[in-house]
């Protein structure tokens, strides 16, 4: 009976989540609409009030073809602000006109203007992403006029994304960190602004595991290999955070930490051990040819690497082999 319960329950959550998804898009499709009576008059009557604009060089909108833009109604000015007739006839009566910035139109409003023609490949999932979601809109990150700037971006991308993720660009400054800040490659190298294909909150731009966008760069991690470590099958973000640590390698933890999260068995800085354990001859078990002492403190203060330094995976077992004492990982 619980088990049916929570089977309900995740159903019908499922089903509320997929109707304000439904919903969402829905009201960033379809794009605002000025008067009905309002017609087209072309660039070049806008032109003769917006001169500054025509002299624009970077603005790719104002060199777009018609067949580039397949579903708009128009291109170039009325392709954004659409039709201007009413906006002329009444002396540049701004409410006659799509306007945009802090006066002008809603955040959804904003998007379902742009997404008319920029709705194919990276753009496809905004209706339900993370940023859609939070009332940024295209506006907030895109300067069209004036700018010319890769992508019409409003600053350089680094510093456009901190404006809202500080803390993600604070650990960029941490001793370990992927080489943003330095310039040799930004957050859309991972994450899609835009809506990633995974639907997930961090937006990555990955159609299945986080472990296919790590391998891309880190391709010798990719294995396969005979004897796996479960964890970075699964997902390589439980050891490591790719916006920066304190700890060397991305290590969310220094050795041997993070590694007795999962092995805390393996020691224990409060027990003192002088136990010993036998070393026997290859191929004679019953042979003693001497011992070794194993004291858990001593262990606890050395890396795990120290003896496993493939901890990504290894063609070489971990454990002992029978007959021929401990086998190593390296």
């Amino acid at each position: 009976m619980v088990r049916k319960f929570i089977v309900a329950a995740a159903c019908v959550g499922l089903l509320v989540g997929c109707t304000q998804a439904v919903e969402k898009r829905a009201n960033i499709v379809k794009p605002p609409e000025i008067d009905p009576c309002a017609k087209y008059v072309g660039n070049d009557t806008c032109m003769g009030c917006h001169e500054e604009i025509s002299k624009e060089r970077h603005n790719v909108h104002l060199r777009i073809a018609s067949f580039e833009a397949p579903g708009a109604k128009a291109i170039g000015c009325e392709g954004c602000h659409g039709p201007g007739s009413l906006h002329v006839d009444g002396g540049g009566d701004k409410t006659k006109i799509l306007r945009f910035g802090e006066e002008g139109l809603h955040e959804e409003e904003v998007a379902a203007v742009c997404t008319t023609c920029h709705s194919s490949k990276e753009h496809l999932n905004w209706a339900g992403s993370a940023h859609a979601e939070n009332e940024v809109t295209c506006t907030t990150c895109h300067t069209v006029h004036k700018n010319d700037r890769k992508a019409l971006l409003a600053k350089g991308q680094n510093e456009l994304c901190g404006t809202c993720h500080q803390d993600v660009m604070a650990q960029t400054y941490f001793a370990s960190h992927h080489p943003i800040k330095e310039g040799k490659m930004g957050c859309t190298d991972c994450h899609n602004p835009h809506g990633g294909n995974n639907f997930g909150k961090a937006m990555l731009k990955t159609d299945e595991r986080v472990n296919d966008l790590c391998l891309k760069c880190h391709t010798r991690y990719q294995g396969p290999f005979v004897f796996e470590h479960d964890p970075v099958v699964e997902d390589c973000m439980i050891c490591h955070d790719p916006h920066g640590t304190v700890a060397n390698n991305l290590l969310r933890q220094q050795e041997p930490f993070l590694c007795l999260q999962c092995h805390e068995a393996h020691f224990h800085a409060a027990r003192a051990s002088n136990s010993k354990f036998a070393v026997t001859a290859p191929g004679d078990p019953s042979s003693t040819i001497g011992a070794t002492e194993y004291g858990f403190q001593k262990s606890f203060m050395t890396k795990c690497t120290q003896c496993h330094p493939y901890v990504h995976g290894s063609d070489l077992p971990s454990q002992s082999v029978a007959g021929q004492g401990q086998a190593l990982t390296r």
